[in-house]
């Protein structure tokens, strides 16, 4: 019995979890449990324990982990702005006269949501409170409408900024320094969550053209399922699509560009997104347009002229040119400040800014909790000789690398069922991704085949996080089988995705070797 502990000690993790019990306090209390026990027995050296300290240090010091609650924040002030409703109401009477046309715009406006809120819970609820009632009263299929607005939610997992993404950089990067040392190497590479952002870029695009294809089809196979809706409203003009569309696109631009030019750091790209989402919610909740408009220009231009022209007042041989071009650049900062407090107070007043701080400081805390309990995991386990099994069987698999992904994958998919994409990235991953690394995958290519797979945990019922979300926000003639019924489709379309990434890897590897 002794030689098998680290496995005894994993099936008592997922029966903890199960349990409903909070997920760090499980994690953590069957490492204890399980220290003890396997000091007891002789089969384990605590003193490993003595990595603990080191390890929480380096969670709390960890500047790819430090964009989580800026990205978190940043969504949250765009949720609490209620400008998803806007954008789904403009979308819904743009497209709601094409047969199919609310499912069309619900995964737009998922996917647009997605790139610049990231928050998969604000995304579900939102639209299973806005959307779902308009799709019913136009006549659609009760399970197509869940199943529609369910995934259309998740893509805030795959497509970029995305906490999922920030998690896998940072288990990836750890993976393959592992596996560089492993191989002899000293001075080892690194991978940074830009690289995965790029190389998640076209598989999230390549999952938004699979949704719209297959509403697309049906839509003609099956017209009653999606009729077109005559939802009494009258087609926005330009001006409102304007409106709803462009502030959200400028605001992805600007955090995706920075990250993706090496213009910011991931840290540095959250908080001018924090800052975009604070003067879009300004505008929103009735701050002078123009000014809003004004402070947000004057932020742009300041940042692109500084990177072309910086300039160092504090120098002894700055000349009139220097001193005049600082004089600009104080004049803007101090027009794009005004600006910002204006937002800020506006916020604050209509109690935005405590709602979003709140959200971001439970999900947040969620998060890193988790990840620590999982170090103290991890530790125990490799300290139980978890590690080694998991190389020795996934080096002794049929089929090589080849078998070993696939096996891998399909565990992934399975834990999905009954584990949050936390607990999956940050306890499974990190034993099982060296080995993958070691077998000749490339780490990229592998991060977001897990991405998507990942992703999908959201969706699979029993435990799918969206489907207990639109539960809790779906109207009464939505039933829990609707909803499963409805996610079936999706998840075969993932597992389609998940295919097409594999045997085309430059979907996910051109963009980050163009690009870094």
């Amino acid at each position: 019995m002794t030689g098998y502990l680290d496995l005894i000690m994993f099936a008592a993790l997922m029966m903890a979890i199960l349990s409903g019990f909070p997920v760090s306090f499980s994690i953590a209390g069957v490492a204890i449990a399980f220290a003890y026990l396997g000091w007891m027995l002789g089969v384990m050296d605590v003193s490993l324990l003595g990595a603990l300290g080191q390890r929480a240090f380096g969670l709390l010091t960890n500047t790819v982990l430090i964009a989580i609650p800026v990205f978190v924040l940043m969504g949250a002030i765009l949720e609490k702005s209620r400008i998803a409703e806007e954008l789904l109401d403009t979308m819904g009477r743009s497209f709601g006269q094409l047969r199919g046309g609310l499912g069309i715009s619900v995964v737009l406006v998922g996917a647009l949501l997605a790139a610049s809120t990231g928050i998969v819970g604000a995304t579900v609820v939102a639209m299973g409170m806005i959307a779902l009632p308009t799709m019913l009263r136009a006549g659609y299929n009760p399970a197509l409408s869940a199943g529609i607005v369910c995934t259309a939610g998740t893509l805030g997992q795959i497509i970029p900024p995305s906490t999922l993404l920030i998690i896998l950089a940072d288990v990836m990067s750890n993976a393959f320094q592992q596996a560089q040392y492993e191989q002899g190497k000293f001075s080892v590479e690194a991978l940074s969550v830009g690289q995965f952002f790029a190389a998640a870029m076209i598989p999230g695009l390549l999952l938004v053209t699979l949704y719209l294809l297959y509403i697309l089809i049906r839509g003609a196979l099956r017209p009653h399922d999606m009729p077109p809706a005559d939802i009494g409203l009258a087609r926005p003009d330009r001006h409102e699509v304007f409106a709803a569309i462009v502030p959200p696109v400028l605001l992805i631009f600007a955090v995706l560009g920075a990250i993706l030019g090496g213009i910011a750091t991931p840290t540095e790209a959250a908080s001018v997104g924090a800052i975009g989402a604070l003067l879009m919610a300004g505008r929103k909740i009735g701050v002078n347009p123009k000014l809003i408009l004004l402070g947000a220009a004057a932020l742009v231009i300041l940042g692109l002229l500084a990177g072309v022209y910086p300039v160092r007042l504090q120098r002894s041989d700055n000349g009139t040119l220097e001193w005049a071009i600082g004089a600009f650049y104080a004049l803007l900062a101090i027009v794009g400040l005004v600006a910002v407090l204006l937002a800020l107070r506006a916020a604050m007043r209509e109690k935005i800014i405590h709602n979003a701080l709140s959200s971001t400081l439970t999900m947040t805390s969620m998060i890193f909790a988790t990840i620590l309990a999982a170090g103290f995991f991890s530790l125990v386990f490799i300290g139980l000789g978890g590690e080694e099994r998991v190389a020795h069987m996934l080096e002794n698999l049929p089929g090589g690398p080849t078998g070993a992904l696939l096996f891998v994958m399909l565990f992934v998919f399975v834990l999905g069922f009954f584990l949050d994409f936390v607990e999956i990235s940050v306890i499974v991953l990190p034993l099982v991704a060296p080995s993958l690394i070691l077998m000749g995958h490339d780490p990229i290519w592998l991060g977001v085949l897990l991405a998507i797979n990942l992703q999908t945990s959201f969706l699979t019922p029993p435990f799918g996080f969206s489907l207990f979300y639109l539960r809790a926000a779906a109207p009464k003639e939505i039933t829990t089988v609707h909803i499963y019924r409805g996610v079936v489709p999706f998840i075969g379309l993932q597992a389609v995705g998940i295919l097409l990434v594999w045997a085309m890897p430059f979907l996910a590897t051109w963009l980050p070797s163009l690009l870094f």
